[in-house]
């Protein structure tokens, strides 16, 4: 579980500030959860916190017990690799390696073995149907097929929560409801999986909790009825 306990974030650069955050306060369970909002409404900005990219201005976040927020710099890093896979909107892969090769980055990162990463890998690639596409480069894919790749690299390391940040804003219907069907899924394996959109329709179809952001803060939390 995840716990958000009176966070604030705010953003200040000489005489401007901004309230990105004002007193958020949740608990983030297993299955797949949607924040939804306009843009800079700050969902972003909070999904950026649950991940440890940022930290609040105050207030506590805690991962299965574990509070984050008292974390310095280089173990919050090692905490974010081990427990945290990121799907991006711009999928932020690196076009010179090959599909396997940035798969393999969270394993690479933690010092795993090239035969053991790569054994890993393989088993993502035929998950998500990318069996043909190991050893190409991945400058060369699809976006439907890019997006399948951050999303086995996002799954390598085994996470406790998967966050996505607007998973299916560059890609077409068709790509887009493969993407919300394969996080549906991993959801329902156990994983935390929250999700980032404005996107309504997405999230009554696939959500099982709909939390709804404006302004910095939840107007709205409830359970899909739907799922």
């Amino acid at each position: 579980m995840i716990i958000l306990n009176n966070i604030n974030k705010t953003y200040e650069n000489k005489d401007i500030k901004v309230e990105a955050l004002k007193n958020i306060n949740l608990k983030i369970d297993k299955g797949l959860t949607v924040i939804l909002g306009k843009s800079g409404s700050g969902k972003s900005t909070l999904m950026n916190l649950i991940g440890a990219l940022d930290k609040p201005t105050s207030g506590e976040i805690y991962f299965d017990d574990k509070k984050i927020t008292d974390l310095k710099d280089n173990y919050l890093a090692v905490f974010r690799n081990k427990n945290v896979g990121y799907i991006f909107q711009f999928f932020y892969l690196e076009p010179h390696l090959k599909v396997i090769d940035n798969i393999c980055l969270p394993l690479t990162i933690n010092g795993i073995p090239k035969a053991e990463r790569e054994e890993k890998a393989l088993k993502y690639l035929e998950m998500l149907g990318l069996n043909s596409k190991g050893n190409q480069m991945t400058g060369k894919l699809s976006g439907g097929e890019m997006q399948r790749v951050c999303i086995a690299r996002a799954l390598i390391n085994d996470p406790l929560c998967i966050l996505a940040d607007e998973p299916t804003g560059n890609l077409d219907n068709e790509n887009a409801i493969a993407v919300m069907d394969l996080l549906k899924s991993i959801s329902n394996e156990g994983k935390i999986v929250i999700l980032v959109t404005h996107n309504e329709d997405f999230a009554k179809k696939y959500a099982d909790r709909i939390i709804r952001i404006e302004n910095g803060q939840i107007v709205g939390d409830e359970m899909n009825e739907n799922n």
